[in-house]
This record gives C-alpha cells, sequence and structure tokens, in this order.
C-alpha cells in the first residue's frame, strides 16, 4: 500500500532515523515558507541557532526545555515557540523524546512574541 503524502505517521519516519546518538532528525514536509521535520534527539542535544522561527510539538517523551532564560517543563501535546536566532535546547528525561519541527516565515522570523 503506498503511503499518502498527506499523512506521516511519526513511527514510520523515527524507523528510518539513525539509532545512532545525536540529533538525529528528518524532513516530511518541505512547502513555501513551512517546513516540517521530525525531530528525535539522544544524548545530549546541540541544537544550532536557525534563521527562521519555529514551533515544536512534543509527540512523547518528558523534559525541560531552555529558551531565552527560562526552563519550562515539556510533555506530550505541548507547544514550544523558538524565535529565529534564539538558542535553545532540551533536556529530556528519557530517549524517548521526540517532537514535530516547524519551520516557518521569513529568513530573520517575525520577532520575538
Amino acid at each position: 500500500m503506498r503511503r499518502a503524502r498527506w499523512h506521516v505517521p511519526p513511527a514510520e519516519i523515527l524507523a528510518a532515523l539513525p539509532a545512532t546518538e545525536g540529533a538525529r532528525s528528518a524532513g516530511v514536509f518541505d512547502r513555501g515558507d513551512v517546513r516540517v521535520e521530525l525531530f528525535a534527539p539522544r544524548g545530549r542535544d546541540e541544537q544550532m541557532l536557525r534563521d527562521r522561527d519555529e514551533l515544536y510539538i512534543v509527540v512523547s517523551g518528558r523534559g525541560r526545555f531552555q529558551c531565552a532564560g527560562a526552563l519550562v517543563s515539556f510533555s506530550p501535546g505541548d507547544l514550544l515557540f523558538v524565535p529565529a536566532g534564539m538558542a535553545h535546547r532540551f533536556e529530556p528525561s528519557a530517549d524517548d523524546f521526540v517532537a514535530w519541527v516547524v519551520f516557518f516565515g521569513p529568513v530573520g522570523g517575525y520577532g520575538v512574541a
């Protein structure tokens, strides 16, 4: 059965990611000014500064998220926003952390909300 282009189950993408530690991610959608990746880091999360705004939608896992000098707890279903160019990182409590990440908008972002 051929998978529909508009249906992307996380388990299917996770199975294709390398088993190594590091920033594991896979692009699943790229159209206009929107790019979507499935993000499943293992070990220390070393985020790069991005030139576009980002939304993270937590699929699984719990932990803490550091951004703009704040540290917040996250859990499945949470939405996290990162303005373009802002340092951030995840501190997952286990190796089950998975999130959708949506890069959107113009280079330089829309500014801090």
